[in-house]
């Protein structure tokens, strides 16, 4: 098996990087257009990469910090002497996939508004394309890294199954590390462009999206990939190899075999052959309506869950026996549920339907009626996942488990497993979005044909029903996987405490209830730091504006260019800034609780911070996506269209919501699994200095 193992993952590995290859030049023969479009798109390229550049060397910074301190740990004896490293090449290759998928997009915005100027189809397959990059970027790497580290455990270094399970579970900590920094980095410096652009060009001067008369136009086009793509990329890489490893571990603990580590694994290459598959299924025609659009990428992502649900039943049969075939619900019950999570999300943030189309309508008494009824569809369109949720972790339980507590915390690990198998085509689906976003920019600061603007907006439009989407995929499979590890910190603190100590999980210990409540406060802390940090980015931004139109002459006649390198200047100096606390506490929190409450009190914080992390995820993004989609109804011609006050009031609603969206919400479930790894990886510091 454990030859199998190794040719499998690396033959994974090696198709879905193939195929993000074979997709990247595909996307590179199309034309940039014309030469005003290849000098827009040079000046979001050039300013995404010195963004990049500049975030690494913060980040490397740390990095290097704490590979000094885990070296120190693992001399002492508290770590393994693999883990400093696997720390390392975690953080490297969640920044590689980021990396990737942000020089991809950056070459394929141009590329998407010429399409668009022969066919709404054109574009999408274009704009698709690029995000089919990412998605397998993502996938691809995730399966190297894990091969890489299973070849070198098993045959180099000759552990255990045991051992490898153990060791492969703490790797985590570098990948969510590298993605937080990425998400609120990015985060912060999107939206702060965003709203800088949106409230002084919209609604104070009454000019047009992406008019290049506005000075934080690049800074937002630059945002959308710095954030939205290469943050997105580095936090689906985390979700994905978080999800795999943690289930590994599990099946390790409660079978005692290879072949229950290696099916998380061999379900991973399934999922990248079924999302390949897929991806040719991806095309529409040229009406704009995003239900025909949404039906284009549905028809993918739903050939690709069919071929996982059809291939996974023989897999576990011939991998675990037929006497295990039960856990082949879990996998189920995890694949639908994500496709169910996906279909509630469109629900409640897309103009199809009727809660967004409702939203837009309270644009016509102001802006505070329509951000009330947007904080309220975020609360409400919470019931849902968590129903879905809560089943597929009953199903996975006591069908998949069959009630026993090892065989069912495994299953559920599998299940999270079976909602991220096909993530390189859902992935695809939602890296798309911020591509057809710049190429909206692209068309109309070049002043393309106004058919062409209309066609990049569908595009966009459907981008932010697919990135929350992806958004609901992440945090629901971090919900299961924070599980999933959770069980593994029960089981390292058993495997490292004497064995006189009493792991007492009751609530009514007290430990574990004061732990309970700093792990539901961690996310509330956490959103507030970062949505501060987007305000106070943003108001730089707005300022800077206003100097530009009120000091240099011409900007509005377009006798002069304004100055983009100051908006996108003052964006990465305040993101690099603002990144760097949040990730800190989410680093320090499980280590001083542990310090103080002791292995208790960690449990409760992990469940806490995983309850309360999950709701608050959840109502972020799914408000923000519906502002923003309430936004793009109004502009496509609803209730009076663009300039009218009802415009501006969903403008006002759709800068709340961006900070909300794309930058607190999609971290938080980065920080709930992070904080897990990170116990893991400390407990026996933890456990040591707690029996001093």
């Amino acid at each position: 098996m454990n030859l199998y193992l190794a040719i499998t993952t690396f033959l994974g590995a090696f198709i879905a990087l193939l195929f993000a290859g074979i997709k990247a030049k595909k996307v590179l023969l199309f034309s940039e257009g014309n030469s005003d479009m290849q000098r827009i798109a040079n000046y979001i390229r050039t300013g995404a990469d010195a963004y990049l550049k500049r975030q690494y060397k913060v980040v490397t910074i740390f990095f290097v910090a704490m590979f000094a301190l885990l070296i120190v740990l693992s001399a002492f004896g508290f770590l393994s002497v693999f883990v400093p490293f696997a720390f390392v090449t975690g953080g490297m290759y969640s920044a590689l996939a980021g990396f990737i998928g942000m020089k991809i997009a950056t070459s394929s915005n141009a590329r998407t508004a010429n399409a668009c100027t022969n066919s709404l189809n054109k574009g999408l397959n274009v704009a698709f394309s690029a995000g089919s990059v990412m998605g397998f970027a993502v996938v691809g790497l995730g399966l190297l890294d894990i091969s890489v580290w299973f070849v070198l455990l098993n045959y180099v270094f000759k552990c255990t199954t045991s051992e490898i399970a153990a060791t492969m579970v703490t790797f985590g900590m570098g990948a969510s590390s590298m993605a937080l920094f990425a998400r609120v980095g990015g985060g912060v410096f999107t939206k702060a462009a965003d709203v800088g652009a949106d409230l002084v060009g919209k609604v104070e001067t009454d000019i047009p999206e992406d008019d290049p008369r506005n000075p934080a136009v690049i800074a937002d086009n630059v945002g959308d990939n710095v954030g939205d793509v290469a943050g997105m990329g580095a936090d689906l890489y985390e979700s994905y190899f978080g999800s795999i490893v943690s289930a590994s571990a599990l099946g390790v603990a409660a079978f005692g075999s290879i072949n229950a580590l290696a099916l998380p694994m061999f379900m991973a290459f399934v999922g990248i052959i079924a999302s390949v598959v897929g991806s040719f299924f991806v095309k529409t025609g040229e009406n704009a309506e995003q239900k025909f659009l949404l039906k284009a990428l549905r028809r993918g992502t739903s050939v690709s869950s069919v071929i996982v649900a059809i291939a996974a039943f023989p897999l576990v049969w011939f991998v675990m026996g037929k006497e295990n075939i039960s856990l082949y619900a879990a996998v189920l019950a995890g694949l639908l549920s994500g496709v169910l999570i996906g279909r509630g999300t469109e629900y409640f943030t897309s103009d199809t339907y009727k809660p967004t189309k409702d939203l837009a309508k309270t644009s016509k008494t102001g802006s505070a009626t329509i951000i009330i009824e947007g904080m309220s569809l975020g609360m409400l369109s919470t019931a849902f996942p968590i129903i879905v949720v809560a089943l597929c972790i009953l199903v996975s339980y006591f069908i998949g488990g069959m009630g026993d507590a090892e065989r069912g915390l495994y299953s559920i690990a599998l299940a999270a497993v079976g909602m991220l198998s096909t993530l390189g085509i859902t992935l695809a689906s939602d890296a798309y979005g911020p591509v057809a976003d710049n190429a909206g920019g692209i068309a109309e600061m070049s002043g393309l044909d106004h058919k062409v603007r209309e066609r990049t907006d569908a595009l966009d439009s459907l981008g932010n029903t697919t990135a929350a989407t992806g958004k609901g995929f992440a945090i629901g499979s971090a919900a299961l996987t924070a599980l999933a590890l959770m069980a593994s910190y029960v089981d390292k603190i058993k495997t490292v405490a004497p064995s006189d100590f009493v792991l007492n999980m009751s609530i009514m210990n007290p430990s574990v209830l004061v732990g309970l409540f700093i792990g539901g406060c961690l996310p509330f802390v956490f959103a507030a730091l970062t949505m501060e940090s987007v305000g106070r980015a943003a108001q730089s931004v707005v300022i800077e504006v206003r100097r530009q139109f009120r000091e240099i002459k011409g900007i509005m006649t377009g006798e002069k260019d304004a100055d983009y390198a100051r908006c996108i200047d003052i964006c990465t100096r305040s993101s690099l800034r603002e990144m760097v606390l949040p990730t800190v506490i989410a680093i320090a929190a499980p280590v001083i609780t542990g310090l103080i409450l002791g292995p208790n009190g960690v449990i409760g914080m992990l469940g806490g911070a995983t309850v309360t992390g999950f709701l608050l995820a959840i109502m972020m993004s799914n408000s923000g996506g519906a502002w923003d989609n309430a936004k793009k109804y109004i502009e496509g011609g609803e209730l009076e269209g663009k300039g009218s006050s009802q415009h501006k009031a969903a403008v006002v609603g759709d800068t709340v919501g961006d900070p909300f969206k794309d930058t607190s919400g999609p971290s938080i479930n980065i920080l709930i699994k992070l904080l897990s790894t990170v116990s893991i990886v400390f407990a026996t510091l933890i456990v040591h200095f707690h029996l001093l």
